[in-house]
């Protein structure tokens, strides 16, 4: 590693005992140049690099002041000191005025004061000269960071536009997303509703950055997280003293996103108290904070997202029907993942390779069996639900390939629609006992079938039954050409993981 250059001191003294009593005091902490007269200096400065002058006030021919006016103007970077064994202070000021001196040091000086003296004059050069280097930096980088910051700006507006969310070409998410595409440029209430972790805060954020308010903030806040009294503070803001806790101003998140949008989610769940207040926000666009004594001017486009059904709200008398008008201008119905089955291969896949890309992973698309699972499956918690599926098959891969059995038992249980329509083709409980025994068997026979991946062995020895005795059975419902195709499959499988494996 290499030594860090010492500063550059040029010390100025007529007198050679003075000269070489200063440089063994400095000689350790700084590299000492030594000039005895005016001009001597002036040529060592014209080749040298030097950080820091100290000149004795009172020589032959200059004086010191003299040098160091000399020094400011063709080496103004320099820091220049002025050590003397006179105190006239008409020296002092002609060296403040006219030289623009760092520090005036009297003999007989102490070398632990000189030596503090010039380490803070070294300091000080090296942050100026930092700070100039800083400045020019950002004045050249200037235009370079403006371009980084449009493009980073840009790239966000198309990523949360409605256009940018996944969805298949038959997808009804579709038609929702022209329609947000569509009212966003108006700056109008939207009122988004929906099971909840279908995608309500997506399509707000879509609605935001494809308004003119796009530049300006975009805050969200759940309502139903926090009490009334707590709500109206963080969305109106509260004065210091309001109530107990409060130890300052707070400005409210209606006040930090004027100018932009507020998404206010699960709308549903405030109180009649709440709703006639911010009914009032509404209609006045203005908000009063908590133990203020007037409004305050604010203009925000308000969205609001709610998982209840707010007509049947209103009828029920628990939702303001004039705030339901207020916020359903326009009103997005936001389907459940069951209803687009059609989106869930490109949404899992996506947040597959999301996630591998983040835990530095290389790992295989999604086979038609796991995505056949997936698309069969109910998802009561929607793409939030099924955003943690794919997390729980990454994390249980032992290799870049997943499997179904890596599905979560609910997942992996759910009938396929084709298996639905073999259990119809399979009968109903109805007719004599035999026949539903019979239908009943067959159920149970099937539902372990897929349990077990269409493995006839494991199923067989699960239901007690011989390898010949479940395969007559699986003839006589038609059942045994499937299962002859998917145990080939996990055959061939086996197979290729063998080969592969030698």
């Amino acid at each position: 590693m290499p030594t860090p250059t010492l500063p550059t001191v040029l010390v100025v003294d007529d007198e050679l005992r003075s000269q070489e009593a200063l440089r063994r005091t400095l000689d350790e902490d700084f590299e000492v140049f030594t000039a005895s007269s005016a001009d001597e200096a002036l040529e060592i400065l014209s080749r040298e690099w030097i950080q820091i002058v100290l000149s004795d006030q009172r020589m032959p021919g200059t004086s010191g002041v003299a040098l160091l006016r000399e020094v400011r103007e063709r080496w103004p970077d320099a820091v220049r000191i002025i050590i003397s064994g006179y105190t006239d202070s008409e020296d002092i000021i002609a060296g403040i005025n006219e030289a623009g001196i760092f520090q005036y040091l009297l003999k007989p000086w102490q070398p632990e004061q000189l030596l503090l003296t010039l380490r803070n004059a070294a300091q000080m050069q090296r942050l100026q000269a930092e700070n100039e280097r800083l400045s020019l930096d950002l004045k050249v980088a200037a235009p370079v960071l403006r371009q980084r910051v449009a493009g980073k700006r840009e790239a966000v507006r198309d990523r949360q536009r409605g256009g940018a969310l996944l969805r298949a070409p038959d997808s009804p998410m579709n038609a929702i997303c022209a329609l947000v595409d569509k009212v966003a440029g108006y700056d109008i209430p939207v009122l988004l509703t929906g099971e909840s972790g279908t995608g309500k805060e997506l399509l707000a954020r879509a609605l935001h950055y494809g308004s003119p308010r796009e530049a300006n903030a975009f805050i969200v806040e759940n309502c139903g997280a926090l009490p009334d009294t707590l709500l109206e503070s963080e969305l109106f803001g509260a004065r210091r003293g309001a109530y107990t806790g409060a130890t300052e101003d707070r400005e409210g998140l209606f006040r930090q996103a004027s100018g932009g949008s507020i998404l206010l989610d699960e709308i549903g769940e405030t109180s009649a108290a709440f709703q006639v207040k911010l009914l009032r926000v509404l209609q006045e666009g203005e908000v009063r904070p908590v133990g203020a004594p007037r409004p305050v001017p604010v203009d925000v486009r308000v969205i609001a997202a709610t998982n209840r059904n707010l007509e049947e709200e209103v009828r029920a008398g628990r939702f303001r029907e004039d705030l339901y008008y207020r916020l359903a201008a326009i009103t997005v119905r936001v389907p459940p993942l069951r209803e687009r089955p059609m989106d869930i291969p490109l949404i899992a896949q996506h947040y597959l390779q999301d996630n591998a890309a983040a835990l530095g992973l290389a790992l295989e698309p999604l086979d038609d069996e796991i995505l056949g699972r997936l698309r069969a499956y109910r998802w009561p918690g929607n793409v939030r639900e099924l955003r943690n599926e794919v997390l729980r098959m990454i994390a249980l891969a032992e290799g870049p390939r997943l499997s179904a059995a890596h599905l979560s038992p609910r997942v992996l249980h759910a009938a396929a629609e084709e298996d639905e329509a073999t259990l119809s083709w399979l009968g109903g409980l109805e007719g004599d006992l035999r026949s539903r025994l019979d239908a009943l068997e067959a159920r149970i026979v099937h539902a372990c079938l897929i349990r077990h991946r269409w493995n006839k062995t494991r199923t067989a020895a699960e239901l007690g039954l011989s390898r010949v005795g479940l395969r007559s059975k699986l003839a006589r419902w038609g059942l045994d050409d499937r299962a002859d195709s998917a145990e080939g499959s996990e055959e061939t499988d086996a197979t290729d993981a063998a080969g592969a494996a030698q």
